[in-house]
């Protein structure tokens, strides 16, 4: 059982009149961490993966609510992008049954997000979790045991079944991409060419930290643009990839409106492309190193509540920084190297915007990716 860096910023945020939503994608531990976080306690437990209760939740008022909730102080509906009117439902629990605690879990900000964002306004708080964290890899196995898995870790990804059955971590990594990654965006979409989005999805993995053009993907895919945008918007809210876009403010040689795609989880991405050779025998090492750093990034900061923008930078003279962050008027860039290396952060791009620049290798990447307490060990 791995410690989840979240637990204790939910758990303090119990009976504050307001309803907790954690996002994620499936298979991350969502389930787990809430049941870890209501051990002892009383509690309702509603499944939306579940046609009853799915029946049983939709169009429910708030005498039938009344009833179904009873005499329990805490509601914990998992799986609630599948309930029809959750939105609705969670505004009537918040507001009308004050004394509750009402917990809602969900794989999709498809649904959830859209349905409570104006539902919940101002009575909820939302977290997001992924997949296992640097931090928490490292709290569970110290150090020396998380550093000498860093090589797998780039290739395997941190899912937590991954990390708990390390031997049948391809046969897991196959059930994952297989059974579970599309199931929202597919019974949620009505999407009618799941092959789409495989094909897409590998066009993305094959073009992991490049840039990448919806017109290619168009005419890749022999569809049209708007639909490669769709697509990969479905993607995104079911916590497969992320978008990184271009920075720029206006400068007349930055190259503006590009976007970069990264994944969550490079186990995932591995699995796409059906490539889980070592790392020192693939020749992307590259890529799987800024994907994991730049995932890793995002993570330790939405659990520790660090609030930034993410870009990475071209201009028109070829000259590109990985990973830029804008946090309270703040600019700081990174360039992301396997091993160390002489380049460093274009000066022209730190002088312009006075940020600060840093290269991150092997030698030093902890300290992008922990809190900076734990950096510093």
């Amino acid at each position: 059982m791995f410690s989840r860096s979240l637990y204790s910023e939910i758990k303090r945020r119990f009976f504050k009149g307001k309803a907790l939503i954690l996002l994620g994608p499936r298979q991350v531990g969502k389930t787990t961490l809430i049941k870890e976080l209501l051990q002892g306690m009383d509690y309702l437990f509603l499944n939306g993966d579940d046609p009853d209760v799915r029946n049983l939740l939709d169009g429910a008022g708030s005498s039938k609510l009344k009833a179904i909730i009873g005499r329990f102080k805490v509601v914990f509906i998992d799986e609630a992008q599948r309930i029809p009117g959750i939105g609705l439902t969670a505004k009537i629990i918040t507001d009308q049954f004050t004394e509750v605690q009402l917990i809602v879990s969900g794989s999709s900000a498809l649904e959830i997000n859209d349905a409570t964002q104006e539902a919940l306004t101002g009575r909820k708080f939302e977290y997001h979790l992924f997949p296992l964290s640097w931090e928490e890899l490292e709290n569970h196995e110290g150090y020396a045991d998380a550093m000498h898995q860093l090589d797998e870790r780039l290739v395997y990804g941190m899912y937590p079944d991954v990390l708990n059955h390390r031997h049948d971590a391809r046969e897991i990594l196959k059930q994952l991409t297989t059974s579970y990654l599309y199931k929202d965006v597919l019974s949620l979409t009505g999407i009618k060419k799941p092959e789409l989005l495989d094909k897409l999805l590998k066009a993305l993995a094959l073009q992991l930290g490049s840039e990448v053009s919806y017109n290619e993907l168009a005419s890749l895919l022999e569809i049209d643009k708007a639909t490669v945008s769709r697509y990969i918007d479905l993607l995104e809210k079911a916590f497969i990839v992320f978008r990184l876009h271009s920075f720029s403010r206006n400068q007349r040689n930055e190259i503006k409106n590009n976007r970069k795609i990264y994944f969550y989880d490079n186990g995932v991405r591995n699995m796409v492309i059906n490539n889980l050779n070592s790392i020192e025998l693939r020749n992307d090492k590259g890529a799987l190193w800024e994907n994991f750093l730049i995932s890793e990034r995002i993570k330790i900061h939405s659990y520790h509540q660090v609030f930034c923008s993410y870009y990475f930078w071209r201009n028109s003279q070829k000259q590109e920084i990985d990973f830029i962050e804008e946090a309270d008027g703040k600019i700081s860039a990174f360039e992301f190297k396997w091993k160390s290396s002489g380049k460093k952060i274009p000066r022209s791009f730190l002088e312009s915007y006075q940020a600060e620049g840093k290269v991150i290798d092997r030698e030093n990447f902890r300290e992008f990716i922990l809190p900076v307490s734990k950096a510093e060990d």
